[in-house]
């Protein structure tokens, strides 16, 4: 049964980034991000530092929210927020505000799961008229820290083909680029570096997994040694050498993924096929996607750049699916670092 008016507040602080949305009747009224430049020093997400960064991020982040759709607290009808997976320092601020925003305005409380909100992402009305998938689809999830191939039925419905067996591909990306000396976050600065280089210039192994799962840890060490061997022969190895290194390591992340996509296609009919989470931004893999669809007739379906990686509007997505269905949680809940989908 259809519920009355909905106005939905959704926060996001799984990892580095406090963000919060408001959605009113499943149409983007507001979307804001704040990103935390600490960890650019460390060269990766430092979890206690990125909790005490959405302390001071989370009431300014929800005030512009607010502000930029036009509406006071007053006015919520419901909140949502991720209970995980993720830094459980992190997933403790935005459950915690979720909490006493729900009890002080005496209005319904939404937990979400991040990776299925990834997914739903697809279904955010932003005034584009984009097209969204149809159910059942299959969607390559491909964050930081997961890699997954899930069937999808219904908003409600979710079931893991095959995941990775360690590494994430994000993560590979982002060891890849430390090993090269760039700079924190280091995913992006391989793409950059990939479109102007040779994507054949160097080869490297693909993990023989069986099923449809992925596997990134030995594509990282053998990464690490061939680096290694190559700039003890040349110390300048990767800076005359950094876009071809790039495109090449690139191209063997990507090759792995689409691979599996393609097999879970042939295996499953679902020719309805959708990729989501921060790596779904790599434009190497949006080509190679591409391409893919085109040859094999899938009816391909890619998210917006500002959906891609970690978002509130997506968190409010899926909470608005979930109040639709009376799907609420009572203050006893607690966040979860690791969390099914």
């Amino acid at each position: 049964m259809q519920r009355p008016s909905c106005i939905l507040l959704g926060i996001e602080s799984s990892c580095d980034e406090t963000a919060a949305a408001i959605i009113k009747d499943g149409k983007l009224l507001a979307n804001v991000v704040a990103g935390q430049e600490v960890h650019r020093q460390w060269g990766g997400v430092v979890p206690e530092l990125a909790s005490r960064a959405h302390q001071q991020n989370i009431v300014p982040v929800i005030a512009s929210a607010l502000k930029q759709a036009v509406i006071g607290p007053e006015d919520l009808t419901a909140v949502s927020f991720t209970r995980g997976p993720g830094l459980m320092g992190a997933l403790l601020v935005g459950t915690s505000f979720a909490k006493a925003l729900a009890l002080s305005r005496n209005i319904p409380l939404i937990e979400v799961n991040h990776m299925q909100a990834h997914i739903l992402a697809h279904f955010i009305d932003d005034g584009s008229g984009r097209d969204k998938p149809a159910f059942p689809f299959l969607c390559l999830t491909v964050s930081g820290g997961h890699t997954q191939l899930v069937k999808v039925s219904d908003p409600y419905t979710f079931e893991i083909l095959g995941e990775t067996q360690d590494d994430a591909a994000g993560e590979a990306f982002d060891k890849a680029a430390k090993i090269l000396g760039l700079p924190y976050p280091g995913g992006p600065l391989i793409d950059k570096h990939a479109v102007n280089g040779n994507p054949d210039a160097f080869r490297f192994p693909e993990a023989q997994v069986p099923g449809l799962g992925f596997s990134f840890s030995g594509l990282k060490t053998a990464f690490l040694y061939f680096i290694r061997d190559k700039t003890a022969e040349n110390p300048k190895f990767i800076e005359e050498n950094l876009n071809d290194i790039c495109a090449s390591i690139q191209q063997a992340i990507v090759k792995s993924l689409v691979k599996r996509l393609d097999q879970a296609v042939r295996e499953t009919g679902l020719t309805q096929v959708a990729v989501a989470g921060g790596v779904s931004a790599n434009s190497g893999l949006r080509k190679a996607l591409e391409e893919k669809a085109k040859e094999k007739g899938w009816t391909l379906f890619v998210p917006p750049f500002a959906f891609c990686t970690d978002n509130a509007a997506m968190i409010a997505m899926a909470g608005y699916f979930k109040y639709q269905r009376g799907e609420f949680c009572g203050q006893d809940v607690t966040p979860l670092a690791r969390y099914e989908v």
